[in-house]
Formats: C-alpha cells, structure tokens, sequence
C-alpha cells in the first residue's frame, strides 16, 4: 500500500503579519518551522513585509490602517477599510483554498480572524506583549488558539483559548556564539549597548549622549544604535562610542554586552532572554495602552532589568545607575540568570506544533 504520506498535499496556510519587527519576525521564525506547509502571506502595501516577505513567500496586499486621534471620520474610514479588506481576505481564502490562518496581530489580524472564522477554518492568534492589543481583546473569543509570550496576558482574555508558548525568535539568536567583529571591540571591556528599537528613539539618545561621557572615562564602550531620524548624531565624538543608525547582527552585539539600555517591545525583551542579557529599560511612553510598561514589568519583577520611565529620568540618574551597576559584578550576573529564565528557546517550534495539532496535521 502507498504511504499516505506521500499523496498527501501540503496543508495551505495563509499568514497575516505586518507592519514592524515585532510582528513579521515572530512569524517568520514559526513559518521556518512549518516547512511541510505550502505559506502565503498577507500585508500592508509600504510596510517591512514588502522588504523581508517576497523572497521568501507570496505577498498578497490589503489596504488597512489605525485610527489616529479621536473618534470620528477615522472611525468611519477604519470600518470601511475593515470591511472592505475581510471581504478581499475572504475571497482569497476560498479561491486559493486555504485551510487556516495564522496573526501575529495588529490591524492586519482582525481581517484575517474574521474572514477565516466566517469560513469555518482555524484561526491561530500570536500575543507577544504582556497587556494585549486592542485587535487581540476584541477578536481572541473568534479565535481557535491564542498564543501568549507572556503568561500574565491570559488575565486580559478571559474568554479565549490561551497557551503560554512565548515569542519565536529570529534564528541568528539561536546560534552559536558569534563575534561582531566589525565593531573591533576589546575583550575584557564593559560594552553598554544602547537600542531603541529598528527606528531608534531620539529621547533616549540624547539622555545616553549626556550621560556616556562618564560610562567612557570609567573604561566602558557604548555601542549606540540611534534610529535613522536623529539630528545630533555627530554631537558625541570619543574612540569608544560607537554609533550607527542600526545594526543588522543584533544577535552578537547583544551576546557580548554588558548591559542594554533600551525601550521595551516584547521582540527587544525576548532576545534579551534569549541571550541573557541585563538591561535599563525605558518603555516608550507613547506605546499603545502603555504596553511596553507592562511588558518591562514582567522582566523588573523577574530581577532581569531596571525599569525607568522617561518622563522622571534625568541624565544624571541615567549616569549614576549604569557606573553603580558596572562596579557591581555580582547583581549583573543575578540580571543575566534571571533574563535566561524568562527565555523559550524553542518557542517557535512550541506554536508550529499547535498550529499543526489544529489543522490536524503532523510534521513529516
């Protein structure tokens, strides 16, 4: 007898994840996982799906966007736009005969979840911040799995399916030990890594360019990752700071630093796990529902990080903390314990395989 294996076609899943790093990667990594499957994926046009997603699987486009501001006209053309791309989502489904769907969140899901549901098919959601967004509170009872990268959100979702799995991460930081040898860095040195995220962040930037000066004199190396859209960029000039507008291996900068200052999305907190790394956390105070506050008080109470909002830091706290923390060894080794603990390696593989247990299928 043929093995059914053999003359089984691929399961066909249609993936939804859009707009920042803290969306498409996590999806990415779990479509790595999902090789068996036949993938297309849905976005938004001019967001980084359009640079990272097209070499790797077909990109279908929905026109769909946030409301800014108050309520309003803006409610009236999101309601237009959501109808509109679940219909088009819809008509994709059925036509190209997908069998589920899988979001990572944002605007992009609430079309995906609804159009899929409509159609009987499973709906698997991914939740990697702390306090869920406003698309994964409204639509999570719709879905066939919620997938948390932090526990504490299942609180926020009393009505869905939920399971702690926490959040895929790229596979560079899966690696083993890598240098980042372009940056020439001394062994035996203090490195503090600063990262505000892919876009930077122009208030931590000038807080940190203050407070260097000091971090440079005690013996330390700052190695800065300042956004594309900050003017003072020249105004620090020393042999130790490095500056670039972003870094692409993140992986090793982050292996090798002694401490991270940064803002607190839940892709920044995960890699910190992952390679366990201590960090000074200012959320974004701007984030939606304040998310990243949430998020950074799930590593605080876990020992992992430092937790300062923006509004209360001066360069002067800024400063004084950090030199405290470089004198004292021991408590950065307790940080980078506690880090390594929130982490799940294998946190891909965990969502792959319930996607596959929904659709009825098995790796093979």
């Amino acid at each position: 007898m043929a093995d059914s294996h053999l003359n089984r076609k691929p399961h066909k899943l249609l993936i939804a994840a859009s707009g920042t790093g803290g969306h498409l990667f996590p999806a990415i990594a779990t479509a790595e996982q999902l090789s068996d499957y036949k993938i297309e994926w849905l976005g938004v046009p001019d967001r980084l799906e359009t640079e990272l997603v097209p070499q790797r699987y077909p990109l279908h486009m929905v026109r769909l966007g946030g409301v800014q501001g108050r309520l309003g006209l803006g409610i009236l053309r999101l309601l237009w736009q959501f109808l509109r791309s679940t219909l088009e989502v819809r008509q994709l489904l059925k036509k190209g005969s997908f069998q589920s769907v899988f979001t990572t969140g944002g605007y992009i899901a609430a079309p995906a979840i609804v159009a899929a549901r409509s159609l009987g098919l499973p709906a698997v959601l991914h939740e990697s911040n702390a306090l869920p967004g406003k698309v994964t509170r409204w639509l999570s009872p719709w879905c066939s799995l919620v997938a948390l990268g932090f526990a504490a959100a299942a609180r926020y979702l009393p009505r869905a399916k939920t399971l702690c799995v926490g959040t895929p991460v790229r596979q560079q930081f899966l690696s083993e030990i890598q240098t980042a040898s372009e940056l020439s860095l001394p062994e035996g040195v203090p490195v503090i890594l600063v990262v505000g995220g892919s876009q930077g962040a122009v208030a931590v930037n000038r807080l940190v360019r203050a407070a260097a000066p000091a971090w440079l004199e005690a013996g330390a190396w700052v190695v800065h990752q300042t956004g594309s859209s900050d003017p003072e960029t020249e105004s620090l000039v020393h042999p130790h700071y490095v500056h670039r507008p972003f870094y692409h291996n993140m992986a090793a900068l982050l292996q090798r630093a002694t401490l991270v200052i940064g803002r607190a999305g839940a892709g920044t907190l995960t890699e910190l796990a992952i390679t366990h790394t201590p960090a000074l956390l200012i959320p974004y105070p701007f984030a939606a529902d304040d998310h990243q506050a949430f998020n950074a008080a799930a590593f605080a109470e876990a020992g992992a990080a430092l937790v300062y909002r923006q509004a209360t830091l001066t360069a002067e706290q800024l400063q004084a903390q950090v030199l405290a923390l470089l004198q004292d060894r021991p408590r950065l080794d307790s940080m980078a314990a506690a880090a390594g603990s929130l982490a799940v390696k294998d946190s891909a593989q965990q969502l792959a395989e319930q996607i596959r247990q929904l659709n009825g299928s098995s790796a093979v």
